[in-house]
């Protein structure tokens, strides 16, 4: 068996819940990837997700300048979290931080698409072409980094499958090191506190690879994502001043691809209607629909029609899992 890359958690593997346990955890993982890597490069596709952000800091502390971190920004993000990763991998670890900003790429590429599956595929395989592109400019690259956890073994059994770079060349061929692939979600969680990232970044909800591709009904503008991102960065302020964050498993808003009829200052408009969708789920298999109080409802519907120039109604998804899906599209 591999020691770095161990398939199976052992029985007597402790459940890391505990500042102490982090600490060790973190101290064991420093020392196994330093002996791995020796003085080779280590390459990491950063997303901003707790995964690899937990990685990306973790392999900071180990290696340091050795690791190269690639964010690219399909322009799909939401609001302030390729700013975030900037602000806290370059400007406070000191992160070897190359920042891609592809966002007309891909937006382009995405013109006149409005089948689902077809956004995914589209995203998905520039996703992989950029990252390529972009590890081709560097020399002396031996490992590359991935944020797998032991969920992802036990699902896929082997390399995370959905994951960003699940898909790398084939003539890309690169050592793996995957630090936090014994550990749940929860866990990890625990540790990226340990390592000093912040609260937003180590408590952020599953996030689509498409990112909020999938959000921006059929085909996607520019238009409907400027509505999509400011009404989720209400919705996620709102609840966090509510103390929901933690209480929810899931919340986000959807732009559906038509227009419905409003009033605005005595005159009749066509704007966006904007879905707020918030579930809650121990699997993702079986959903529920929380009861949101009434209040918090009201203030995020206020915030969403008045600070949104284009948006007219705001709806709440009342669907359980089944029959509808956590996601839109």
């Amino acid at each position: 068996m591999n020691k770095y890359l161990p398939n199976i958690r052992p029985d007597s593997m402790e459940r890391i819940t505990t500042s102490e346990l982090a600490k060790k955890f973190i101290e064991e993982q420093v020392k196994l990837v330093r002996e791995q890597v020796g003085d080779k490069k280590v390459l990491l596709a950063l997303s901003g997700g707790v995964d690899s952000s937990v990685v990306a800091a973790l392999l900071i502390k180990a290696i340091g300048k050795q690791l190269v971190c690639v964010h690219v920004n399909h322009g799909l993000m939401r609001k302030g979290e390729s700013e975030e990763v900037i602000e806290v991998f370059r400007n406070k670890l000191d992160a070897n931080l190359i920042y891609v900003d592809a966002t007309d790429r891909f937006l382009d590429l995405l013109k006149g698409v409005s089948e689902p599956e077809t956004k995914r595929k589209i995203i998905g395989g520039e996703f992989i072409k950029v990252f390529d592109e972009e590890s081709r400019k560097l020399s002396g690259i031996s490992f590359l980094a991935q944020g797998t956890i032991y969920p992802d073994i036990i699902e896929s059994d082997g390399v995370k499958a959905h994951h960003n770079v699940g898909g790398l060349p084939k003539d890309m061929q690169f050592e793996l090191v995957e630090p936090v692939r014994l550990l749940y979600k929860d866990e990890v969680r625990v540790i990226g506190k340990e390592l000093g990232l912040p609260s937003s970044m180590v408590n952020r909800q599953p996030f689509p690879g498409p990112g909020l591709g999938v959000r921006c009904l059929g085909e996607i503008t520019k238009d409907r994502l400027a509505v999509l991102r400011e009404s989720d960065a209400i919705l996620r302020d709102e609840f966090d001043k509510a103390n929901l964050t933690s209480k929810i498993w899931q919340f986000f808003t959807v732009v559906p691809n038509f227009r419905a009829t409003g009033v605005k200052d005595g005159k009749r408009v066509y704007d966006w209607p904007v879905i707020i969708r918030a579930v809650n789920t121990v699997d993702a298999m079986h959903c529920t629909v929380p009861e949101i109080d009434w209040n918090v409802l009201k203030k995020v519907t206020d915030r969403i029609l008045n600070e949104v120039p284009t948006v007219c109604r705001v709806l709440y998804d009342l669907s359980p899992k089944p029959s509808a899906t956590i996601e839109w599209e």
